[in-house]
C-alpha cells in the first residue's frame, strides 16, 4: 500500500492544479479585465446617499451634486509650463500645490485615480467641463454631498469626509476621493446609507484615448442607492431645545421610556452642519477642533462626565428598600447636616424633620440619604462587600458601562468598587469604612455619570424597574424594524413594589419641594433637582468653580411619554436653569405649545456667558438642592 501513496499524491496534486487553472482561465472572467489594465479604464458611478428623516417623516438630510477633478498619473500627457499655469488658474490652486498633488497621487498609485481638487459646485462644473479636454489624464468625477434641511442636530448627524490611506487599507471598498461617514448617524449607519458604487469600463487605444465601452459593457455594473433611514428624533423638539441652550454650555437628552427612542439629543454649544460641507469643510473643521473653550465638537450628553448630584438620591432610596434596611414610611431625623469623620459634615438647607422617603426626596435631604447609604453598606460584614453589592444594583440601571446606544462617541462614567477604594486608601495598610465614601449617597464623591446615563436611570424609574437601550434609529428604508438589541427589555435588580415611594417623592418635588416654583399647569411631572460640584485644575491646583445645574424628570406620572435629563454647566442650582428647561421641553413635547411663557422668556433671554468668562474668584455660589 505504501508504494502507491506517492502515486496517489501526484495524481491528487495534479487534479487540484488543473481545476484551479480551469477556473482562472475559463470561469473567472474578471481576470480578463485585470490582464488588460493598460487598455481599459474604470470609471465609478457613485450612488445617491440615503436620505435621513425625523420620526414624523420630516426630511432632515438630502443630497446635492458635487464634482471632483481626478487624475490618473500614468495617463497624463506632458504639459507646457503655460498649460500648467492655465490649468492651475482654472482650478484656483498654486503650481506648488499642483506639483504636490501629483507627487502624492503617483506615490498612492500611478494607475488608480486620485483627487486633485474636490467638491466643485454645479456652476463651476459647467465651466470646467468645457476646458477639461485639453488636459489628458484628468477627468471630472460626479459625487453627491449632503444637503442639510435644518441648521441644528450636527452632533446627531455627524458629517461625511474623504477617506484616508488607513481607511482604504482596512476597507478595500473605498478608494482615494471616496466619502465616508464620520461621527454621529453618518458613521454608525455608513454601510446602510452609502449604497454601492457602479463601475463602467472603457476601451483605450494606444494613444490613451477612449474608443468605446469595453466588451459592450458586459462587466459594467449600475450603482445601488443608499437606503433612507428614519430617526427617532422629533425635529421640532430638537430645534426648540437648541434655542433654549443658546449662550449656555450643557446638554439635553429626552427619550420615550416605553421604547428607549431618543426624542432629542442636544449639546451646546453646537454648530450648523452646513459648515462641514463643501470646499470650506476642512477650514471650518479646523476652527471647530481648535475651539478648546466652548468645544462645539464635544458631545456633552454622550461624552460629558459629571457628578449626578441629588437625582442620584432616588437610586440610593431604591437600593435601601431592596436591601431591606429602610421602609418607605420610616421617618429619619435631620439636624441640619450629616456629620462624619470627626469635624466633617454635609449640610442641608432648611426643611421639616423628621422625614419619610417621599419627603426626603421632595426636600432633597442630604442627611436622610447618607443614613440610608451607611446602613446599606454596613449590612455586610465588610465595607468591601457592601460597596460591591451597592454597585451591583447600580450597574443594573446601565451605569458604569457603555449603555449601547447607536451613536459612536461615549463615556462609561464611574461607579466605584471595593477594588477602586482599596487602591485609593492603600488597603490593607489603611482601612476604610462606609463613612469614607459617604458622598456617594448624594451623587457626589467618586460617582460620575453622563447625561445619557442619567436619563436612562430616570426612564427605568418611570417604568418601575425596566428599560430599553436608548437608540436613535426608528426604521431603515421604510421597513418598520430596528436592530434586535434595541427590542430587548432590561430589568433592574430592584423589585417593582419599591418604585412607588420614589415616584411619589419625585412627584412631590414639583408640588411642595425644590421645584414647586416651576410647575407646568395640566401636566403631572415627576422630577428631581440637582446641584453638582464642579472642580477643575488651575495652575496645577484642584479648585472648585460654580456648581452645575442638573435636573431629571419624566411625565406624565402614569404611563409616562417622555423622560429627560438636563445639565447646565456652571448653572448654580437645579431648578434655576436645568429645571426650567426640562419643564419647557416636556410641555413642548406633550402639548405642542408653551403656557409658562415667563419661564420661556427667562431661558431664551438668559445667558451664562459672563459666568464662563469671569476669572476664578475662589468663592463659587453653592446650594445643595
Amino acid at each position: 500500500m505504501r508504494k502507491y501513496l506517492f502515486f496517489f499524491l501526484v495524481i491528487i496534486t495534479g487534479l487540484i492544479i488543473s481545476a484551479r487553472l480551469f477556473y482562472l482561465q475559463v470561469l473567472d472572467t474578471s481576470s480578463q479585465i485585470s490582464s488588460q489594465n493598460n487598455a481599459v479604464k474604470k470609471v465609478f458611478d457613485y450612488p445617491q446617499r440615503g436620505f435621513i428623516f425625523d420620526r414624523n417623516g420630516e426630511l432632515l438630510v438630502s443630497n446635492q451634486p458635487s464634482y471632483d477633478v481626478m487624475v490618473i498619473p500614468k495617463n497624463i500627457d506632458s504639459l507646457s509650463s503655460e498649460s500648467i499655469n492655465e490649468f492651475c488658474e482654472l482650478l484656483k490652486i498654486t503650481e506648488e500645490k499642483y506639483n504636490n498633488i501629483l507627487k502624492k497621487a503617483k506615490i498612492y498609485s500611478p494607475r488608480l485615480p486620485s483627487v486633485v481638487v474636490s467638491q466643485f459646485t454645479k456652476d463651476e462644473y459647467a465651466y470646467l467641463s468645457e476646458k477639461m479636454w485639453k488636459y489628458k489624464g484628468f477627468y471630472i468625477q460626479k459625487r453627491s454631498l449632503r444637503d442639510y434641511q435644518v441648521s441644528n442636530s450636527a452632533n446627531v448627524f455627524g458629517y461625511i469626509a474623504e477617506v484616508n490611506k488607513t481607511i482604504i487599507e482596512k476597507k478595500p471598498y473605498y478608494q482615494m476621493g471616496d466619502l465616508i461617514g464620520k461621527a454621529g448617524v453618518e458613521m454608525e449607519y455608513e454601510d446602510v446609507l452609502r449604497g454601492k458604487k457602479g463601475v463602467k469600463h472603457f476601451q483605450m487605444d494606444r494613444f490613451n484615448r477612449e474608443i468605446g465601452s469595453y466588451q459592450e459593457g458586459v462587466f459594467d455594473t449600475i450603482p445601488v442607492n443608499g437606503k433612507d433611514i428614519t430617526l427617532t428624533i422629533d425635529s421640532k423638539l430638537q430645534e426648540y431645545g437648541e434655542k433654549l441652550l443658546v449662550n449656555k454650555r450643557g446638554g439635553i437628552v429626552a427619550l420615550e421610556p416605553s421604547t428607549g427612542e431618543i426624542l432629542a439629543l442636544i449639546s451646546a454649544p453646537n454648530y450648523d452642519p452646513k459648515l462641514l460641507v463643501g470646499r470650506e469643510r476642512s477650514k471650518n473643521f479646523t476652527k471647530l477642533w481648535y475651539d478648546t473653550i466652548s468645544r462645539p465638537l464635544f458631545d456633552r450628553v454622550l461624552q460629558g462626565e459629571y457628578p449626578p448630584g441629588s437625582p442620584f438620591k432616588a437610586l440610593t432610596a431604591l437600593i435601601g428598600m431592596q436591601e431591606g434596611i429602610v421602609h418607605k414610611d420610616e421617618k429619619l431625623i435631620c439636624q441640619g447636616s450629616y456629620n462624619y469623620g470627626g469635624k466633617k459634615k454635609l449640610g442641608c438647607h432648611l426643611h421639616k424633620t423628621p422625614l419619610n422617603m417621599s419627603e426626603g426626596l421632595a426636600n432633597s435631604c442630604n442627611t436622610y440619604f447618607c443614613k440610608i447609604y451607611k446602613r446599606t453598606l454596613e449590612k455586610f460584614s465588610t465595607p468591601q462587600e457592601g460597596i460591591d453589592n451597592w454597585k451591583r444594583h447600580l450597574t443594573s440601571f446601565g451605569l458604569d458601562n457603555y449603555i449601547g446606544y447607536d451613536l459612536p462617541p461615549g463615556k462609561k462614567g464611574l461607579i466605584p468598587s471595593s477594588e477602586f477604594y482599596n487602591r485609593w486608601y492603600q488597603y490593607p495598610k489603611y482601612k476604610w469604612y462606609a463613612s469614607a465614601t459617604i458622598s456617594n449617597a448624594i451623587g457626589q464623591g467618586e460617582v460620575i455619570l453622563t447625561p445619557m446615563q442619567m436619563v436612562n436611570f430616570t426612564a427605568a424609574i418611570a417604568n418601575r424597574g425596566w428599560y430599553y437601550k436608548p437608540h436613535i434609529i426608528k426604521n431603515i428604508n421604510t421597513i418598520d424594524s430596528i436592530p434586535l438589541k434595541y427590542t430587548k427589555r432590561y430589568k433592574t435588580t430592584i423589585e417593582k413594589k419599591h418604585f412607588d415611594a420614589v415616584i411619589e417623592g419625585m412627584f412631590e418635588v414639583y408640588n411642595e419641594g425644590t421645584a414647586k416654583n416651576i410647575q407646568i399647569p395640566g401636566i403631572e411631572i415627576c422630577g428631581k433637582t440637582g446641584t453638582a460640584e464642579n472642580y477643575t485644575k488651575i495652575d496645577g491646583k484642584r479648585v472648585q468653580l460654580t456648581d452645575h445645574s442638573i435636573f431629571v424628570a419624566f411625565a406624565p406620572k402614569e404611563n409616562p411619554e417622555i423622560a429627560i435629563a438636563v445639565i447646565i454647566e456652571n448653572g448654580y442650582w437645579g431648578s434655576r436653569w436645568a429645571g426650567r428647561i426640562a419643564g419647557l421641553m416636556i410641555e413642548k413635547y406633550l402639548k405642542g405649545e408653551i403656557t409658562r411663557t415667563d419661564m420661556e422668556n427667562f431661558i431664551l433671554n438668559g445667558s451664562l456667558m459672563e459666568e464662563y468668562e469671569k476669572p476664578y474668584s475662589g468663592k463659587p455660589f453653592k446650594i445643595n438642592y
